[in-house]
């Protein structure tokens, strides 16, 4: 015995074994796309064993995954995913936009429920070779791309609950198309207080599927009150924390006439959304002069605190509430026009398009660095 602590094999891209299929398919007509409904013709796979470490990754045919009706994944909820998007510009140039931010989240997923962590940098590596693949699914018109889905389930066929000893990570990929391609479209949104999202020290900060199980009920009802969407608040002083499976944003007009672009605080149980992320980056940089934002004011303050439902609502009786948004990957920001709360209707205001002053230029500029019309280092070529 020598006292050293056995590493086992991490993910290594230079050992990806690909097999191309040999039934390609004929990607369909953009217009005919339903957001999650069609696959590329190749996926990625990467087995994990306790003993053995991450074993040979494989690009390989789109198709069924064979695993035991016992594998953990069914019976206790060992199952993680992200979502990201490859976009091309109008050269042609594929880009993927934060895949590091994507890999670190999932990283830290993984770690809350006893799955193996792994090498972001490698994975990385690995969707760029499988989004090479399959560059042609990505629809050659504006508003388009390749939305990338990796998952990572435990597989072990064992009843018993532990940690999984046996887990497989795979991605696939499908193309999207705008997510209002109609123009933007204000949603309604339910302030829910009947049903709990998250709470201190659980898993609302991790994207696990029980998170998003969890919330479908919840989005029946609301739909069934006619709302899009729930609002989802915490604790009896009804905390903003998320817009069904986004992050929140809210829009204050200041006495000085300054507007604050305000967003819950990462609790632990907000999630860390990219969208999130790049929202706030783009707002800061602009305030602290280091790159401009065109069209936003710069009279403009960013907090990360936390807002209640009371507030928004006295906010809107004294025409201080300039918007409200969300903010995720499938629709990048997706505008409020009216949020039900405690039997009556609070009413946002919205422009001619659908968005408000702050929400449309920090949009513009996002969407053009992730389709590559503005260089930025957040965007990744394949």
């Amino acid at each position: 015995m020598t006292g050293e602590v056995l590493r086992l094999p991490d993910i290594e891209p230079s050992l990806v074994e690909v097999t191309r299929t040999q039934s390609p398919k004929q990607p369909p007509p953009p217009s005919s796309l339903v957001f999650g409904h069609t696959f590329t013709d190749h996926m990625l796979t990467v087995p994990w064993h306790i003993l053995d470490g991450w074993g040979t990754p494989k690009i390989q045919p789109y198709g069924p995954i064979g695993i035991e009706p016992s594998a953990t994944v069914f019976h206790y909820a060992h199952c993680l995913f992200e979502g990201l998007k490859a976009y091309r510009d109008p050269t042609g140039k594929v880009t993927l936009f934060r895949p590091d931010m994507n890999m670190k989240r999932m990283n830290t997923s993984a770690e809350r429920v006893a799955l193996p962590t792994f090498n972001g940098d490698a994975m990385v590596e690995l969707l760029k070779q499988l989004v090479r693949l399959d560059k042609h699914w990505i629809p050659d018109q504006p508003g388009y791309s390749l939305y990338l889905r990796p998952a990572m389930i435990g597989t072990q066929p064992a009843l018993g609950v532990g940690p999984p000893r046996e887990a497989l990570l795979f991605v696939i990929c499908s193309p999207v198309g705008p997510y209002y391609p109609a123009g933007f479209k204000p949603v309604a949104l339910y302030g829910t207080t009947e049903f709990v999202r998250a709470s201190p020290g659980g898993i609302g900060a991790y994207k696990l599927g029980a998170n998003y199980a969890a919330g479908i009920a919840a989005q029946k009802a609301a739909a069934a009150k006619g709302y899009v969407q729930n609002l989802w608040l915490h604790g009896p002083e009804h905390y903003i924390t998320e817009v069904g499976t986004m992050n929140a944003f809210v829009v204050f007009k200041l006495p000085d006439g300054s507007y604050e672009l305000v967003t819950p605080p990462l609790d632990g149980m907000i999630l860390p959304g990219v969208t999130r992320d790049s929202v706030l980056g783009l707002a800061r940089d602009h305030v602290e002069g280091k790159r401009r934002v065109p069209e936003l004011t710069d009279k403009l303050v960013v907090s990360e605190r936390a807002v209640t439902m009371p507030e928004v609502k006295a906010a809107a009786e004294k025409g201080n509430l300039v918007e409200f948004f969300g903010a995720g990957t499938a629709a990048v920001i997706s505008p409020v026009d009216r949020i039900g709360y405690l039997g009556e209707d609070v009413h946002i205001p919205t422009g001619p398009d659908g968005m408000g002053p702050v929400s449309r230029p920090l949009w513009k500029l996002l969407t053009a660095i992730q389709t590559g019309a503005v260089p930025h280092p957040w965007s990744v070529e394949v």
